[in-house]
């Protein structure tokens, strides 16, 4: 065999290698090719990402969880009330573009990376994704931003839709995030449904159910509702710190209750997942009581009547208020 022809077997050979790499950058833990990640390969469009998580099957069985569902800001927590979307926009402009180092000259810019500050907790999935699809998403949020200016309903409802398409639905609690202690508990499995119990279960897509050593734990909340700053991130940021308040000042007291406690059971509202905006929630976390009464200190034609007012808010809430 000749020169040439050994240089062309090798160059061959490394192509070969390189084309057999994954889309998808491995991890050192054992169990996590078998994930839903790992198997579908990153995400190139939002609605790759929607496919990839997508939960509508689930309804087939459980219509009453998947109805309690959509009324919780979980089914659109990239929209949310409209303010989630404007929010994440203000942080790309009073926060990314700002920022010297950030790469982000333009909403253009923006990345996966970048978006992991809010997407963290908001869409967790899109570490699964491309970073076309942080750009198709930024573009989404901006679209649906101007036709609200223009005044053009049929083109942002069309987008606030796209928006809804990705979510925290049942797949993202039930497998994704289902198992905060990887190395000892194993990844979550692609086929598998995580809550209570083990067994079979009966859907093509996902024909086994496991135990989640977090499902009715606080801390598979926590995962979202979290600890601080997130300093994992090259730009840490602080939003949520519930979980720490919980930890710290309601569980070091002695607090016998979790999340799912409260949000969930107690509150009858199961997957109706609910805080301030309701007041079933709100009537049992915080107790109000007031005392007031009027009277003049001098001539009320010469100065102004007062008022004694005395209020006194007490927290029953496992964790500070307010907070998210």
């Amino acid at each position: 065999m000749n020169n040439v022809t050994v240089q062309g077997s090798l160059a061959a050979i490394l192509l070969l290698g390189v084309l057999a790499v994954p889309a998808f950058a491995g991890k050192a833990g054992i169990g996590w090719q078998e994930t839903i990640a790992a198997k579908s390969g990153k995400a190139k469009t939002l609605a790759e990402l929607a496919r990839m998580y997508d939960s509508s099957s689930c309804v087939e069985c459980h219509q009453e969880q998947h109805d309690q569902a959509q009324k919780s800001i979980h089914a659109r927590s990239i929209f949310g009330t409209a303010r989630t979307a404007m929010t994440i926009m203000t942080t790309i402009e009073n926060g990314l573009m700002e920022e010297p180092y950030s790469g982000v000259k333009s909403p253009k810019d923006v990345k996966v990376e970048h978006l992991m500050g809010c997407a963290k907790c908001h869409l967790p999935q899109l570490a699964d994704a491309e970073d076309s699809v942080a750009q198709e998403l930024v573009a989404t949020l901006y679209g649906w931003k101007e036709a609200r200016a223009k005044k053009d309903k049929e083109t942002a409802k069309k987008l606030e839709e796209k928006l809804k398409s990705v979510s925290i639905n049942c797949l993202v609690c039930h497998n994704r995030n289902a198992i905060t202690h990887k190395w000892q508990d194993g990844y979550p499995q692609a086929g598998v449904v995580y809550g209570s119990k083990n067994g079979d279960h009966p859907s093509d897509k996902f024909p086994k159910m496991a135990a989640s050593p977090i499902m009715d734990q606080a801390i598979q909340c926590g995962q979202c509702h979290g600890l601080g700053p997130n300093l994992e991130l090259d730009e840490p940021t602080q939003c949520c710190t519930s979980y720490g308040s919980y930890l710290w000042a309601y569980k070091a007291e002695v607090g016998q209750e979790n999340c799912q406690d409260c949000h969930m059971k107690n509150s009858k509202l199961g997957h109706n997942i609910q805080g301030y905006r309701d007041p079933a929630m709100t009537d049992k976390a915080v107790e109000f009581k007031a005392e007031a009464f009027g009277y003049h200190w001098r001539d009320g034609a010469q100065i102004r009547p007062k008022a004694v007012v005395k209020v006194e808010m007490v927290n029953r809430a496992g964790h500070s208020i307010p907070d998210g």
